[in-house]
């Protein structure tokens, strides 16, 4: 079964036909939400808000472990999951839409792994390609039928947040080749490698990222407001032309 993870601008989506919604327990706390079940263009589906249904979980306050063991325990074998970005490259500017094939973690204090010498023991994952090529190619795919254009590819780099970079921070992040910074990546990514999902991100670009293109001069919230607004009616048809190819 597909699985959706919504981030910022996305805490429901509209074309699902909902069959019921799920509390699910898990060994590692509360999941964000109640796993929601339904069906995009006749295909199953689960949908779940990251952030919690009214956007009130800060991306480090998420609890990664719980929303990755609730979609597993449920069957969920395959994710896409939403995450919203500053554009850190020239060709990531805001509107536009990437699919990262690439992660450098700068977050801290986060549950990283399941693998933590309690519940589980220790494992050690390959994660030289931290998203599914498969499930990138799906998300292609879409894409391409649906004439919505893709940045393919880029290295997304995960910060700890809530605050925004400053811009000399992201001088650091290109330096190390980050082409898009966001706060949710990780450990999220790692998590559902832990778990065998196949996981993919499609990354709406918010903003210039600090120092960047009109950011220059600061970032205006109400602005990033307006342009993930546009953006996200682009994201949910592509989510459902998605869906409706898994498994085809």
């Amino acid at each position: 079964m597909l699985g959706i993870i919504g981030g910022t601008g996305l805490t429901q989506l509209a074309n699902l036909v909902v069959t019921r919604r799920q509390i699910i327990r898990t060994p590692y706390g509360e999941p964000s939400a109640p796993l929601t079940f339904g069906e995009v263009g006749g295909r199953p589906v689960v949908f779940l808000a990251r952030h919690g249904s009214g956007h009130t979980i800060p991306p480090h306050a998420v609890n990664y472990r719980a929303n990755l063991w609730a979609l597993h325990s449920e069957g969920v074998c395959n994710i896409v999951a939403i995450a919203t970005v500053g554009g850190i490259h020239a060709d990531l500017a805001p509107g536009s839409i990437a699919v990262p094939d690439q992660i450098i973690d700068y977050t801290h204090s986060r549950k990283t792994s399941f693998h933590d010498g309690v519940e589980l023991p220790v494992r050690h994952i390959d994660f030289t390609e931290p998203y599914c090529p498969n499930m990138r190619r799906l998300v292609q795919l879409a894409a391409r039928k649906l004439g919505e254009p893709v940045v393919m590819g880029g290295t997304y780099a995960c910060v700890q947040g809530p605050r925004l970079e400053t811009a000399a921070e992201i001088n650091r992040l290109e330096r190390d080749g980050a082409t898009m910074v966001g706060m949710t990546g990780m450990p999220e990514a790692a998590l559902a490698r832990e778990l065998e999902i196949s996981y993919a991100a499609l990354c709406p670009v918010a903003n210039h990222a600090a120092g960047r293109g009109s950011s220059q001069h600061g970032i205006r919230y109400e602005d990033v407001g307006v342009v993930l607004e546009g953006t996200m009616q682009r994201v949910r048809t592509l989510i459902e032309h998605v869906v409706t190819m898994h498994g085809d």
